[in-house]
């Protein structure tokens, strides 16, 4: 497992979503985990990692097993 952190600038980047559906994301309690560090929103690698196994499917009509 990797350590370190994202910034939402750097997970939007890395998932080539706008920074806005990451903060939509974490108002309505869905996406990775996510921490506030002095007041900078974070997401460990660890928890963006588990985030993107849990999304993975095999076919479009198999939900995901991601938990809000």
């Amino acid at each position: 497992m990797s350590s370190g952190f994202y910034s939402p600038e750097e997970l939007s980047a890395h998932w080539r979503v706008p920074a806005k559906t990451l903060e939509r994301w974490r108002t309505e309690g869905i996406g990775p985990r996510f921490c506030k560090i002095a007041g900078h929103v974070r997401y460990r690698h660890d928890d963006v990692e588990q985030f993107e196994t849990a999304s993975m499917r095999s076919s479009t009509t198999t939900p995901a097993q991601v938990s809000a």
